[in-house]
């Protein structure tokens, strides 16, 4: 429900928007709205249209879309096949998901200062399934048989790896 200011004279209170299904969102305030009085009534209004002129974005090209807020977020769908999360400074969060797939051709880049994981990383995992710190975990252990030494009947390798980073 949105408050309108139709004229100078007459403001609506609780007026509904009409969104297209799976959209939702609360103009802000001196956004322009397109409104309809069903059957003439005027009592009866609905918000069939709403602009910000100030917060949308310009210069798409034809076929391109963007969702956008007032504060400059953006999900951006390019007319090139292109899609761009514009998240304007604030954080990215993906919530209740059971399994994130991304399925990319070519690889997956990840521009960060830091890089954190909470769990297991598991590289080849559709062939060893086992984790970088199970991996660590052998190499750390690991020793080499040293050759070429006359010990007697001893066997003689190196010792473990000292240094564990």
């Amino acid at each position: 429900m949105s408050q309108v200011t139709v004229n100078s004279l007459e403001t609506i209170d609780r007026v509904p928007v009409v969104h297209d299904f799976g959209f939702s969102s609360v103009p802000p305030k001196e956004s322009d709205v397109a409104m309809v009085f069903v059957g003439g009534d005027r009592s009866n209004g609905v918000i069939v249209g709403v602009n910000h002129q100030a917060s949308r974005p310009r210069d798409l090209a034809a076929g391109e879309t963007v969702i956008f807020t007032q504060d400059g977020k953006q999900i951006y769908l390019t007319a090139s096949g292109g899609i761009k999360v514009a998240a304007n400074g604030q954080p990215v969060e993906i919530d209740n998901a059971t399994v994130v797939t991304i399925n990319a051709a070519t690889k997956i880049r990840a521009v960060t200062p830091r890089f954190e994981c909470t769990g297991d990383i598991v590289d080849n995992c559709d062939s060893t399934g086992r984790s970088m710190a199970a991996d660590r975990e052998i190499y750390d252990s690991h020793q080499h048989p040293i050759a070429n030494i006359q010990t007697g009947l001893s066997n003689i390798s190196t010792g473990t790896p000292t240094v564990t980073e």
